[in-house]
């Protein structure tokens, strides 16, 4: 079973910081420009060439650094489908959620390798590896955060329910 459509992993270490992921320097610019600069600082091409579907993988700490939500929207704006990390930074995990963008615990994550094919299920917590064939079971994400994500994010979530966004 194929818990989703598999994406590229596109894997990174430790202490990945919203300062690589949306450079501090560059915040003057929109939004969908300042993504096109995500990563750059350790990954030159990532901006250009991931796509729509692809997973983030990475080890412990990812998004810390400061509290910059744009480290997660341009992930967003690139298209990318679902992190999955040994630990994050409270706060990008939380604007991660947000903004709709899947952020799963993964202990395992040091075994999937770039450009392995993963695909996501935050429902149930199921990673599998098509590459590798491996599959891997992780805390699932809570109801009530998959359906902030299903509905595109917090604020879509809140007019859905309000009428408004607060």
């Amino acid at each position: 079973m194929n818990p989703q459509p598999t994406g590229r992993a596109w894997v990174f270490g430790d202490k990945i910081d919203t300062d690589v992921l949306a450079p501090g320097h560059l915040m003057k610019l929109s939004a969908e420009d300042l993504a096109t600069h995500c990563l750059e600082a350790i990954a030159p091409d990532f901006a250009r060439t991931v796509r729509p579907g692809d997973v983030i993988v990475a080890g412990r700490s990812f998004g810390i650094g400061s509290s910059r939500e744009q480290a997660a929207v341009s992930l967003k704006i690139l298209g990318v489908r679902a992190i999955l990390a040994v630990s994050y930074a409270r706060i990008f995990w939380r604007n991660a959620l947000n903004l709709g963008l899947p952020a799963l615990t993964m202990e395992e994550a040091g075994e999937i390798r770039d450009g392995d094919l993963v695909a996501v299920d935050p429902a149930s917590g199921r990673i599998e590896n098509a590459t590798s064939g491996r599959i891997y079971q992780v805390q699932p994400l809570p109801p009530h955060l998959l359906q902030i994500i299903a509905e595109g994010g917090l604020m879509p979530f809140l007019k859905s329910r309000y009428g408004k966004a607060p």
